[in-house]
């Protein structure tokens, strides 16, 4: 038995605070009980299921399940399934990969194969099983969000208006699909519902208005509490009343109504549930890698875009220097005064017009790199969120989920910094260490791309990380100092997180034996600091990247 006791929810700590839920107890049974929440909009329907499924802590009151005090015994991830309002599948997935993904993220258990042929029967979905996510109706998009539920077999099912939207036979096939997974599981199925007209499949009615219960029974006794003829006459009914008498009303009738309904008294008896043991956040992770290597060749947008980049921006690059670098000429000291002036002059001219070359592609290429980072992890988590959220609630560990962005990220930084340094180099032929410089450059491209992961995992939409991630990436090049000198004082607070100065830094030093090195510094009046410090620092700024990632997966994102 699912039993709320006094169940009260506040929004802050003031006195006018708005109360969503107030002194809300209700009684429902398990094995086999399909219970409808309805009421007008804003009545506290949503919020309710929020609070049962733990996803909102309700200020006073206790919930209890199968004799279990769930504010000091969870629920396994197993036991319970939550269908959100918003889609819970990814488009290009087909309806069979998105019941498998769902199922090795969820269930540590051989015959899964099975598993999935029986969910597929039992949700209407077996015809269908190949098609993607994308093409599928509203009806079927639903069948499919109930499926995912299943493959954890929970005896606990909440959907939150699984029926909105839909056409009337539509609403009418998950209406009955959802008294058949009560029915044939033995759960408890609540639903949040605008409908009123399939509430003669329910086996009880709850109606919440303001955030108090005004029935829960019946629905065979629904019309004739309310005295009411109609479905349509019930809500301008509520609205006759406050709703602090509907609920004194109801606290009065209630025991009388739920021993009509078959709704026996609350009991202490604990009921052992059937769980299924998580994989290991290693398999979740391989899973969750398979499938983001799975999305990205299927998006043919996003493939399109990474290949422009990866092509385009050594184009950018080279365009300046396509003869490759201006060579520094020695001056023979003329026979007179005049004539070593004018050498010294002409000398002078060609090393800075070389430094600033030199300094500018270099410049160039991690700031292009800096954009293909903010570009791999600006909308990696934030774009989708609501899929994470939901595969977190259902036991996805976040540490998985962050190592598998981490590692199909490095992927693509490896290929763009990597190729960005062979083909620049091929035709500007820059001196020095290749290696170093291909590590530095990717070491730049790694901790922006981290750093914009981490903004993806705290800002609210894929817009939003979007847009700081640009800013980011707009403040490098005046902050690092490679344009113009920065005061000092400001200098030595702000570099350490400009990853373009030490990218910009280190490239330089691998020139130092050289007499590009020389020319360079006729133009940067910045300090240079060593390669080995440089590497040191960005690894510093990745390591850092990942670690707020992961925080801010772990913190809570729920629409």
């Amino acid at each position: 038995m699912l039993d709320l006791q006094n169940l009260s929810l506040q929004l802050g700590d003031r006195e006018d605070a708005p109360i969503l839920l107030s002194e809300l107890s209700a009684r429902f049974p398990t094995g086999g009980h399909f219970a409808a929440i309805l009421g007008p909009s804003g009545c506290g329907k949503s919020t309710l299921l929020k609070v049962i499924a733990g996803l909102l802590e309700p200020t006073t009151g206790e919930i209890h399940w199968e004799g279990r005090n769930l504010s000091v015994d969870d629920l396994q991830p197993s036991e319970i399934g939550y269908v959100p309002q918003f889609s819970i599948a990814y488009d290009l997935l087909t309806v069979r990969e998105s019941l498998e993904s769902a199922c090795q993220l969820r269930v540590a258990e051989s015959g899964q194969d099975d598993r999935l042929d029986k969910i597929l029967s039992d949700v209407g979905l077996a015809d269908i099983a190949e098609r993607r996510v994308q093409v599928l109706s509203g009806g079927q998009k639903r069948r499919l969000a109930l499926a995912l539920e299943m493959v954890s077999s929970p005896r606990l099912l909440l959907c939150d208006e699984v029926t909105s939207g839909l056409d009337p036979k539509a609403e009418s096939e998950v209406a009955q699909l959802l008294v058949k997974l009560a029915r044939d599981g033995e759960r408890l199925v609540l639903s949040v519902t605008h409908s009123l007209q399939h509430l003669s499949l329910c086996d009880s009615v709850v109606v919440l208005y303001h955030g108090q219960i005004a029935y829960h029974g019946a629905p065979a006794f629904l019309f004739h509490y309310f005295d009411v003829e109609r479905h349509e006459d019930l809500f301008p009914r509520l609205a006759q009343r406050p709703g602090e008498e509907w609920h004194r009303s109801w606290q009065k009738n209630r025991e009388s109504y739920y021993e009509q309904s078959g709704i026996a008294p609350a009991s202490d008896d604990r009921a052992a549930s059937a769980v299924h043991p998580l994989p290991s956040w290693l398999i979740q992770m391989s899973v969750l890698l398979g499938r983001r290597a799975r999305l990205f060749f299927r998006d043919r947008g996003q493939l399109f875009l990474q290949l422009a980049l990866l092509v385009g921006f050594p184009f950018l690059v080279v365009i300046f220097a396509l003869d490759g670098l201006p060579q520094l000429k020695s001056f023979a000291d003329g026979g007179n005064l005049l004539q070593s002036l004018q050498n010294e002059a002409t000398r002078q001219v060609e090393m800075i017009r070389t430094g600033s070359l030199v300094s500018g592609l270099v410049m160039f290429q991690v700031i292009l790199l800096s954009l293909m980072g903010a570009n791999n992890g600006a909308r990696e988590i934030a774009g989708e969120r609501a899929i994470f959220e939901k595969e977190k609630f259902a036991g996805l560990s976040p540490l998985a989920y962050v190592a598998s962005k981490a590692i199909f990220l490095a992927a693509l930084v490896i290929v763009q910094s990597v190729w960005m340094t062979i083909f620049v180099n091929w035709v500007v032929r820059f001196p020095g260490s290749l290696l170093e410089q291909a590590a530095l450059l990717t070491l730049v491209n790694a901790s922006m791309t981290a750093v914009c992961l981490a903004i993806s995992s705290w800002m609210r939409s894929a817009e939003q990380a979007s847009l700081v991630s640009i800013y980011l990436v707009g403040f490098q090049l005046p902050l690092s100092g490679a344009v113009l000198a920065m005061p000092a004082a400001l200098h030595s607070m702000s570099h350490w997180f400009i990853a373009s100065y030490w990218g910009w830094s280190g490239f330089l030093q691998t020139l130092r034996e050289t007499r590009f090195y020389d020319a360079v510094q006729q133009v940067a009046q910045t300090r240079l600091a060593p390669v080995p410090f440089c590497l040191w620092v960005l690894a510093c700024h990745m390591a850092l990247g990942l670690f707020l990632a992961h925080a801010g997966s772990r913190n809570p994102r729920w629409q």
